[in-house]
């Protein structure tokens, strides 16, 4: 079974997310991959493109072809942020948005209903896409996909400190941490163990991060039918303030993260079957 859909933007024929089922217990997501911009937005912002990317998560959408379900944003998160609170999804403010001044002034509150129209409706077409899949495999798995800076203070300026930085950090938030204690620990031996360009990633659990609010509604959703890890990869594989990235190591990514499937599942289905 292969069904897509889609969420469009009438006036300039850009799809604003794209879900794809198919016939995996594993669904990969990128919801903060998106870079585009609503046309009645795009002369408000007092961020340019490339300040609005750097903040972004490119290349995580190409990471979700591991599996044959894919949840992705193609819009930027500075327009509305799906990995947020419904009250928090639009960023308002600076301290919404790490110290940003999003908008060149107040943005008009009709502008930001209708954002949260394409808010709600994706998370509406989510819970559907994952309801069927719950109904054809009992129980699944999402590899929650992001990335994060760790070079705030500029191009030249130092890397945040690595003990509190790790290279991929799984978010485990509010998911029954014992349950699905298989799973995870699966996969981070799986990525900590993979041979990445001769060395080993640095893999660490809710150091920086615990997951954002995507991973803890389908928690509290759906209970323990799905085992979402939110997995934050460092941009040490790209150049945070340009965007240029290191290919060969975007393609390791992906590789190590297609490695870590076959066991994950593996996992996945002994917990279910118990």
């Amino acid at each position: 079974m292969h069904n897509k859909r889609a969420m469009t933007d009438t006036k300039t024929g850009t799809v604003y997310y794209t879900l794809k089922q198919g016939d995996s217990p594993l669904v990969a997501t990128a919801i903060h991959d998106g870079h585009e911009v609503r046309h009645n937005l795009a002369d408000l912002f007092n961020l340019t493109a490339d300040e609005r990317l750097r903040e972004e998560d490119p290349f995580t959408a190409e990471w979700t072809g591991i599996t044959d379900n894919h949840i992705i944003g193609n819009y930027s998160r500075f327009e509305m942020d799906l990995n947020r609170p419904p009250e928090k999804a639009v960023y308002r403010t600076p301290e919404d948005a790490w110290g940003l001044q999003v908008w060149k002034d107040e943005l008009p509150e009709h502008l930001a209903q209708e954002s949260m129209i394409n808010y709600d409706k994706f998370y509406t077409d989510v819970k559907a896409m994952l309801s069927k899949l719950i109904e054809q495999h009992g129980c699944i798995v999402i590899y929650d996909l992001h990335t994060y800076n760790h070079r705030r203070e500029g191009p030249t300026g130092p890397a945040a400190d690595p003990n509190q930085n790790p290279e991929v950090n799984i978010g485990t938030g509010n998911m029954n941490r014992e349950k699905w204690a298989p799973v995870v620990d699966t996969f981070i031996h799986s990525l900590g163990s993979y041979d990445f360009q001769g060395k080993k990633l640095d893999v660490r659990e809710n150091v920086k991060f615990k997951g954002g609010h995507f991973m803890r509604w389908i928690h509290d959703t759906f209970g323990d039918s799905v085992c979402v890890m939110s997995i934050e990869f460092k941009k040490f594989f790209m150049d945070e303030w340009t965007g240029t990235p290191d290919q060969e190591q975007v393609q390791k990514i992906k590789q190590a993260l297609q490695q870590s499937t076959k066991p994950v599942l593996q996992a996945l289905a002994q917990v279910c079957q118990g």
